[in-house]
């Protein structure tokens, strides 16, 4: 069984708390495998998929990317009013179509500040992913290559920023591990281990 089975298995039996919608936080720093298990573990529940790397406002935009994600897309889910989300386009610099939310059972929230404290009354479950920084580091640079590199420092200094303010780790109901050869630990409260699918971001 993969940290993905674990982790969509435990989400089962939580309640929905954002309306009728039960979401699913995956949080965790650049580089640690967020990305892989989230697509993983919504295939799993037959959710819908978000990811903050298309609300954040540009390389400086974390907080704000929590901030939308809040207005445009938990807050109206709370309401069981229509949700949608608009994407950011790395490429002009600016917000470009809206995308609504569809209308399922499961939203899974994946990226940095997807379990923050502004957004943890509606969630009905925050996994942390973790993994060492030099993995992390040669993670996202083989991922995303000369586009990252320039930015990997100024945006380590945020999520620092925003973890020293707010223990995400500290909060989540589980943690994954996504280093190379960890056993996985089945124990309540906790996986750690990875998944037989690629962590990447």
């Amino acid at each position: 069984m993969t940290a993905a089975d674990q982790v969509a298995a435990w989400a089962r039996g939580r309640p929905p708390r954002a309306g009728r919608t039960r979401v699913l936080a995956v949080e965790g720093r650049s580089g640690a495998g967020k990305s892989d298990l989230a697509t993983a573990v919504a295939d799993r529940l037959g959710a819908e998929l978000l990811r903050l790397d298309d609300l954040y406002p540009g390389w400086d935009g974390l907080l704000a990317g929590v901030t939308a994600a809040h207005d445009w897309v938990l807050e109206p889910l709370s309401r069981d009013a229509p949700a949608r989300w608009r994407r950011w386009d790395w490429a002009t610099g600016r917000y470009a179509e809206w995308h609504p939310v569809g209308d399922r059972d499961w939203l899974v929230v994946e990226g940095v500040g997807s379990g923050a404290r502004q957004l943890a009354p509606y969630l009905s479950g925050v996994v942390w992913v973790d993994a060492p920084t030099a993995l992390r580091r040669a993670r996202a640079l083989a991922r995303d290559g000369d586009t990252y590199a320039p930015h990997w420092s100024r945006w380590a200094a945020q999520e620092d920023a925003y973890y020293a303010a707010d223990d995400v780790r500290g909060r989540a109901d589980l943690v994954v591990d996504t280093s190379p050869g960890r056993v996985v630990d089945t124990s309540p409260g906790s996986i750690i281990g990875t998944s037989s699918e690629r962590a990447s971001a």
